[in-house]
């Protein structure tokens, strides 16, 4: 009798756990004094994360009747937001992480109307606005990705940042001869695929877009020759087999990458932006910089690749709107915009303020850089960053060619245009 008294209890405990948790996240009122809006971000940087709760924490202290649940599924985020999206239960305020409109475009709410869009960066409207006008998400910050490079190492061996891919393999040669097997001339974190799709997604745009034989048009009709693109197979593996990449590229994780480079055995990495803070803490002798991608084809100019980092949609049939947009006004404030994107080492979404960050003698040197969008989210149906950071993998792994690594793009982008249809 006891152990069934017990059992009865225990189930009744776990039950109402469970009510409660499914209660806090329904986007209703908790209790009849508190109005909960829930918040799903792909934040995963911790100090981003930090940033972001203590802004959450400041609106609460002015909105003490608004209590923001805040969720930062990580990996696991964007197939959370697919089962939501199914069953037409989106969180209020939720993360479009670069589909703003093409993925994520039905279900957010309208946000035209708010004050903060007339501060809204030119460079971000192509990405959250469409020509109706309809502005889909706020952006808390924006992306401009090239390469990462140790400044303190390329002073030192004499090397210019280059401008031209020809230049960057140049770089890479003169840091391995100079290095003398203790720095990697370019550094990739290949366990994860990821990696390798960050590599093909941001050379992808000087290869196939910005120079004067582009295939955009070709791209979005589903009529583009795959043969085209198997230049950057062909120099990955080009620069594996050189020993200008790290040796373990297949086991190496990105947690490896602060400590590496604060060792100054790192030369350049694609993308990695967010890294100088970290770095800096952990050894402030070495100073990284940001260029934009050098160019491939004679003529074209460097371009940054980017457009929305981290941003907040609201989910057009939510029950809390209103207190989601009030959230939207509270962040759009000069001083809060200064903070999000100082703590996030990222310029701003919007121009009502100055801020200042990490790389921001680099971003005003180039301020006259174009921003071009993530090639993926604008070229290639959605399902395609898997196959492009896979293909890498065993492209170096040694089960596939480069002229196999373009047919198996081909295959799954028609494969996923088929499915659009």
């Amino acid at each position: 009798m006891k152990k069934l008294l017990k059992t009865v209890a225990v189930a009744a405990a776990l039950t109402t756990i469970v009510t409660g948790c499914n209660k806090a996240s329904s986007g209703n009122e908790a209790n009849s004094d508190m109005t909960v809006v829930n918040l799903y971000s792909t934040v995963t940087n911790e100090a981003d994360k930090i940033t972001l709760q203590n802004v959450v924490k400041k609106f609460e202290k002015e909105n003490p009747d608004i209590d923001i649940k805040e969720n930062y599924p990580a990996d696991g985020y964007e197939g959370m937001l697919r089962v939501k999206m199914a069953a037409n239960d989106m969180p209020d305020l939720f993360d479009t992480h670069g589909w703003a409109i093409h993925r994520y475009g039905e279900y957010v709410e309208d946000l035209k109307d708010m004050d903060w869009v007339k501060d809204l960066d030119p460079a971000l409207e192509q990405i959250l606005k469409d020509e109706s006008g309809k502005v889909y998400a706020y952006p808390l910050n924006q992306a401009k990705d090239g390469l990462t490079y140790n400044a303190t190492l390329l002073e030192e061996y004499g090397i210019e940042p280059p401008t031209t891919f020809d230049e960057f393999l140049t770089a890479l040669e003169t840091i391995k001869k100079k290095g003398k097997g203790e720095v990697t001339p370019l550094w990739f974190a290949g366990a994860d695929k990821s990696a390798f799709g960050q590599y093909f997604d941001q050379f992808s745009t000087p290869l196939l877009i910005t120079g004067e034989q582009n295939f955009q048009k070709e791209l979005l009709d589903g009529t583009f020759d795959w043969s085209n693109y198997t230049f950057l197979a062909d120099k990955l593996k080009e620069m594996h087999d050189k020993k200008l990449l790290n040796e373990d590229i297949l086991t190496a994780q990105n947690h490896q990458m602060v400590d590496l480079m604060a060792q100054n055995k790192i030369g350049f990495i694609v993308g990695g932006g967010m890294l100088g803070p970290s770095v800096e803490e952990l050894n402030p002798e070495v100073k990284l910089g940001v260029i934009p991608m050098p160019v491939i084809e004679e003529g074209d100019e460097p371009s940054w690749i980017g457009g929305e980092r981290h941003t907040l949609a609201v989910w057009k049939d939510s029950k809390v709107k209103e207190e989601a947009k009030k959230f939207l006004e509270f962040i759009s404030q000069p001083e809060i915009v200064k903070e999000i994107a100082e703590g996030t080492s990222l310029p701003s979404g919007l121009t009502n303020t100055e801020s200042k960050n990490y790389y921001s003698e680099y971003y005003e040197k180039y301020a006259d850089v174009k921003v071009e969008p993530y090639f993926d989210r604008i070229y290639l149906p959605s399902g395609m960053w898997d196959p492009m950071g896979a293909t890498g993998q065993e492209l170096l792994s040694g089960t596939m060619t480069p002229d196999e690594v373009s047919k198996k793009m081909e295959e799954e982008y028609k494969r996923l245009l088929a499915q659009k249809k």
